[in-house]
This record gives C-alpha cells, sequence and structure tokens, in this order.
C-alpha cells in the first residue's frame, strides 16, 4: 500500500480529526468537569449538556451547542477538502464513514467515543443535504415532543436513510451501503441508550 497516496492520506486525516474529542476538551477546559467520568460518559453534546448543567446551567448550553457544532464540522470540513482537491465520490463517502468511526471510537481515548450523531449530521449535510435537512428537521421536532435525545437522534437518522432511499438513488456511488455503515455505527453506539429506553430508565434532556 502507497501510505503517500492521498486517498490513503485524507482516509487517516479523517479518522484522526474525527478522533478529536471536542466535548471532552470543552467540558474540562471551561468547566473544569470529565464528561468521562460522569453521566452516560460519552463525549457528545448531550453528554456535556448534562453534566456541566449540574453546577452551571447557563454555561451548559453554551458547551453543549458549542460541542455539537465543532463535533458536525469535523466530519464536514474533511470532506469539503476532499472534494476541493477532486478526489472521488467514493473516497469522500469513505472520508465520511472515518470521520465517524474516529469519532465513536477516538484513537485519543483508547477507542471510546461519543454517539456519532453530530458528525453523522455533518457528513450527511455536505454529501445528501436534502435528506440530512429533513433528517434535522424530524429529529428537531421529536426532541421538542419526546425531550429524549437519544430517542430524537435515532429518528431523525432513520429519516435521513429514509430520504437517501427515496431521493437520491444510490447517491453518487450507485449504493446506499455508505449511509447504511454510519446508520449502523450510530444504532450501535447506542444500544446502552435503547436498552435504558426499554427499562424506562432513559433520561430527558
Amino acid at each position: 500500500m502507497d501510505f503517500f497516496n492521498t486517498n490513503v492520506v485524507f482516509l487517516a486525516v479523517a479518522y484522526i480529526v474525527g478522533s478529536i474529542p471536542f466535548g471532552l476538551i470543552l467540558a474540562k477546559q471551561f468547566a473544569g468537569v470529565n464528561v468521562q467520568e460522569s453521566g452516560s460518559k460519552s463525549i457528545g453534546a448531550t453528554n456535556v449538556l448534562r453534566v456541566v448543567k449540574q453546577t452551571n446551567p447557563a454555561l451548559a448550553k453554551k458547551l453543549g451547542a458549542a460541542t455539537v457544532i465543532l463535533d458536525a464540522l469535523k466530519g464536514a470540513v474533511v470532506v469539503f477538502a476532499g472534494m476541493s482537491y477532486g478526489l472521488s465520490d467514493a473516497t469522500l463517502w469513505g472520508i465520511a464513514v472515518l470521520s465517524v468511526i474516529g469519532h465513536c471510537y477516538s484513537i485519543f481515548l483508547g477507542l471510546e467515543g461519543g454517539k456519532g450523531v453530530a458528525t453523522g449530521l455533518g457528513v450527511f449535510l455536505v454529501l445528501v443535504p436534502v435528506p440530512a435537512l429533513i433528517g434535522a428537521v424530524v429529529w428537531a421536532f421529536c426532541a421538542k415532543v419526546l425531550k429524549v435525545s437519544s430517542v430524537s437522534s435515532l429518528i431523525g437518522l432513520v429519516g435521513v436513510v429514509i430520504a437517501v432511499i427515496y431521493m437520491q438513488d444510490g447517491l453518487t456511488v450507485n449504493s446506499n451501503a455508505p449511509v447504511y455503515i454510519i446508520t449502523f455505527v450510530i444504532f450501535y453506539k447506542h444500544i446502552p441508550n435503547i436498552v435504558r429506553l426499554f427499562k424506562g430508565e432513559e433520561k430527558t434532556v
């Protein structure tokens, strides 16, 4: 394998950038708490919000919002860079998948990480913008009504998948496989949430 091949470099960068634990960094830097030791122990925005809210509700909202934005951007930015460099659609989707995997299984955290929702949304907004916006609307509606972050996120993700199936006709790589892989990873990371949901223990935000 040519490790200096452009595609390989971009794929490696996608995983490394995806691995950056922005939620953990922000919570430690500005709130002095380690989100890996509290709440769900996830580095994602929901846990940042929940943990920081215990001591500083106003700061919690800001850090939660910043975490969502940065986690979304870390996938989107590398995809945009790949587009600017003229990479193939197949490679761009490889970047998208590895960005999400990096967030969920961070090289900086011993392969621990977040749930992948924001990073997934970021890459979807770049590669399949209309389905991503549909999923975002579904998520926002469910979040308002259900007030359960995990359920709202998963329903929104299903909305993206359904929209892709009916609107994209195999995306630009003649396969919906990249979307299915990202969806599988995110659902897999939510298994503890799903278990708590069936036990009636899943918390609202």
